[in-house]
């Protein structure tokens, strides 16, 4: 009896190592997955349509997201479930666990790029932007000035540069739209493009938010009563396409004939001058009460209105002493 007694507790030790052995290679395998990955610093994948897992898996060992492509295989097998990987760009965190980059890659949360185009962009620089951005695939005409609504649109490596313009040019038809539909009584804009035109004079003529229904209403003042807009905006676009002049403008540009210089005709320009914001257009639509014909920089960034020829020029004498202190005249 006694001998039994000391094989069974030999069996019995043996048992419980073999145990503890498969508890340790268990917890092993569940901290491998789980746990911090091997990676030090941000990376940027990109998985090609097509791509198999084991493929994916080779990319990122290259990359340093996983130590091994092998035992990554082995252990999405055992815990990653049957769901295949979808193809893109992919930003992975540094010591991002193997665990949450086969739930990435399967999840399809790729990289989101943004490009922005600021409000009062002319559509040249827009499609200059577009044009110097590598990650887009693609070659684009410069579009219809006015059609791009300025904001940030997201995109992923690859898209194609028509496709965004065309998100943004449906952006802003869409949200014209809607302008004008709640348009006030008051506008002077006869059809939604004389609301876009007039906006992006607005836009132009001024960067101060609070500012933008009081230009409107100027130039809305001014159409009302057949006078011309003169804004300098307009005499610059022919130059230059929008793009900023970078001198003063000349007497022979003020005084050409050209379809949009305001100080040579009466009424709006032919077209627009940029693509102007949101803000400029709901301006258009929804001008100040004011009977204001002018305004002139204050010398704070923002202007002074008046009602009459008189009011102007002495906000002008105003305005020109202001320069003269800081050695601009």
């Amino acid at each position: 009896m006694a001998r039994k007694k000391r094989g069974g507790s030999r069996f019995g030790c043996l048992g419980l190592v073999a145990a503890l052995l498969l508890v340790a290679g268990g917890f092993w395998l569940v901290h491998s997955w789980g746990g911090r990955g091997p990676l030090q610093k941000n990376v940027t994948v990109s998985i090609a349509p097509g791509t198999s897992l084991n493929k994916a898996a080779e990319q990122l060992e290259q990359a340093g997201a996983i130590s091994s492509a092998s035992r990554f295989m082995l252990l999405a097998k055992f815990f990653g479930g049957g769901a295949g990987i979808k193809a893109g760009e992919y930003r992975i965190p540094a010591h991002l666990s193997q665990s949450d980059i086969l739930k990435l890659l399967q999840g399809g949360k790729t990289l989101q790029r943004f490009i922005t185009i600021p409000e009062g962009w002319p559509s040249i620089m827009a499609q200059e932007r577009l044009m110097a951005m590598s990650e887009l695939t693609g070659k684009i005409a410069v579009p219809a000035e006015g059609s791009l609504l300025p904001d940030s649109y997201s995109f992923e490596r690859g898209d194609s540069r028509e496709a965004i313009i065309e998100r943004m040019q449906r952006a802003m038809s869409l949200y014209l739209d809607q302008a004008w539909a709640k348009r006030s009584p008051t506008t002077v804009a006869k059809t939604p493009r004389e609301a876009l035109i007039l906006a992006s004079i607005v836009e132009k003529e001024t960067g101060k938010p609070s500012e933008r229904r009081m230009v409107a209403a100027v130039y809305s003042n001014r159409l009302k009563r057949g006078m011309p807009l003169q804004a300098d905006p307009t005499v610059i676009y022919p130059v230059t396409k929008g793009k900023p002049l970078g001198r003063r403008i000349l007497r022979s540009e003020l005084e050409a004939n050209n379809g949009y210089n305001t100080y040579a005709m009466t009424g709006l320009p032919k077209g627009p001058i940029a693509n102007p914001g949101r803000a400029s257009i709901d301006a258009v639509l929804n001008p100040a009460d004011s009977q204001a014909l002018y305004f002139v920089a204050d010398g704070t960034g923002g202007h002074v209105f008046a009602d009459t020829l008189e009011q102007h020029n002495a906000n002008v004498q105003k305005w020109y002493a202001i320069r003269r202190a800081r050695g601009e005249m």
